[in-house]
C-alpha cells in the first residue's frame, strides 16, 4: 500500500448495515508512503491507521 498526503483512505465495512468509512490522509508516518497514516474523518475526528486487507487508497486527482 502506498499513499502520498491528499489522498483518501477508504475503509470498506464488513459488517451488514455499517457504512463504509472515507479518511482524508494528512500524514504518511511510513516510509516511502507506507503505512501508518495519520487521517482525518469528516467530522474532524483524526487518527493513525495501519490500514488492513478490507482497505484501499483512492489517489488525489492532483497526482
Amino acid at each position: 500500500m502506498h499513499a502520498t498526503v491528499g489522498d483518501r483512505l477508504h475503509v470498506h465495512s464488513n459488517t451488514v448495515g455499517a457504512h463504509d468509512r472515507i479518511a482524508e490522509i494528512v500524514e504518511v508516518r511510513g516510509a516511502e508512503g507506507h503505512p501508518p497514516y495519520l487521517v482525518r474523518f469528516p467530522d474532524g475526528h483524526e487518527s493513525l491507521v495501519y490500514p488492513g486487507p478490507d482497505s484501499v487508497i483512492e489517489h488525489s486527482q492532483t497526482q
